[in-house]
């Protein structure tokens, strides 16, 4: 078991920070999806012809960032996400507005990642043009499967064709497109996979991330889930895609990223790094660091609720507290040993405050397990300890 006494952090710098801004509707709900995302309806209450009530969303996104400049006053913002939901939905418009606020309002780098979610039924060249207007200039495109009998397992409202035309429009528009796959599919074949992976690899978008397909609580598959191939056919198609990947020029720099050289998501590398981010939006979460303490915030889930509590009170929060210190080592840790070359091991005491000592108890089961590479200046799974990625993190739990 590790040891700290309760609420004993010092930190001698602050961390990187971002930007996270949740939109939480989507067209249809997929029955895989545990996201914090709910089904448009357009015409009911004050929705307008987009199904949401747009301006009344980024009336509330902006107040709710207004409660956390007083944290990050002198910080400057490397990054924004924006993830859904679908994003994509808001109109230039609303986007422009959303954005342009927020440089008002926050020291944004001027180079900064701005990234937002996108779908293929949602995806128009006219509107794409307007949103790299806007400043977005990466976009990650939820694709999935390029097949249509797989897309209709996957409860999704777009097909292999218009996925295709998302992805050329994307390019034509963004510095940089990032396409989600899911492997391990409903019935899916060692050669189904493999098409897959070669129709996305045909486009050279700069990033790819490649999800297994699992059953998550609170959603239609773990309710009533489907045929999905056995853990040695899943194993076959991971291993079918790495080859793949790592002969097309793409490196795996995280347990589902794979990208070109130097095409790595910044604002999840920032995440995985445990550094620090404003969450706004329904159901939003945020990490927030002060030299004595680290804090966690998280905004009302639904909507609807999230509009009226930032209109009635000012704020959303239902929760947000400091995370003790005997959580620090885990909440690391389980960030850190996603990435395939880990962190440096000042890090650690960068980012929580703590001194290695905390966890060399740990650190040595793992490195005895051949779970963790064995170099002092590093804290960096083997390819044993990526396979077995939970088995890990649990050594650090306190």
């Amino acid at each position: 078991m590790l040891k700290v006494q309760a609420n004993s952090v010092s930190l001698t710098a602050l961390p990187p920070l971002a930007l996270y801004i949740h939109f939480p509707w989507c067209e249809k709900k997929c029955p895989y999806c545990d996201f914090n995302s709910h089904q448009i309806k357009a015409g009911i209450g004050n929705a307008d012809k987009l199904g949401f009530d747009e301006k009344r969303y980024i009336k509330a996104l902006i107040a709710d960032l207004e409660t956390e400049l007083p944290n990050i006053w002198g910080r400057q913002v490397h990054s924004i996400f924006i993830g859904g939901g679908t994003p994509s939905l808001l109109s230039p418009e609303g986007m422009d507005e959303l954005l342009s606020t927020i440089r008002a309002r926050i020291n944004l780098e001027p180079d900064a990642e701005i990234t937002m979610e996108a779908n293929p039924g949602s995806i128009e060249a006219n509107k794409f043009a307007a949103f790299a207007k806007c400043g977005i200039n990466r976009v990650s495109i939820g694709v999935q499967s390029f097949q249509d009998e797989q897309l209709k397992a996957l409860g999704r409202i777009h097909n292999g064709e218009e996925a295709k035309r998302a992805i050329k429009i994307a390019l034509d528009h963004f510095k940089s497109v990032n396409l989600d796959l899911m492997y391990g599919l409903p019935n899916q074949s060692l050669v189904a996979a493999k098409t897959d992976v070669e129709t996305a690899l045909s486009f050279q978008t700069p990033h790819l991330s490649f999800y297994n397909l699992t059953l998550e609580p609170n959603t239609y598959f773990e309710r009533f889930p489907p045929k999905l191939p056995s853990e040695d056919e899943i194993d076959a198609i991971f291993e079918q895609n790495i080859d793949l990947l790592n002969k097309a020029g793409y490196r795996r720099y995280e347990v589902s990223a794979y990208a070109k050289k130097d095409q790595e998501c910044k604002h999840n590398l920032n995440y995985w790094r445990f550094g620090d981010y404003i969450g706004i939006g329904a159901g939003a979460h945020g990490k927030i660091s002060f030299p004595g303490k680290i804090t966690r915030q998280v905004r009302e889930r639904h909507p609807e609720t999230y509009m009226t509590e930032m209109e009635s009170k000012g704020n959303a929060l239902i929760e947000s507290k400091e995370i003790d210190a005997k959580d620090l080592p885990f909440e690391f840790m389980l960030n850190a040993l996603r990435l395939k070359d880990g962190v440096a091991t000042n890090t650690f005491s960068e980012r929580t405050g703590l001194p290695l000592s905390t966890i060399s108890k740990a650190l040595g089961q793992a490195s005895k397990q051949g779970l963790l590479d064995e170099n002092p200046s590093k804290l960096k799974a083997t390819d044993q300890g990526l396979r077995y990625l939970n088995n890990l993190q649990e050594l650090f739990l306190s």
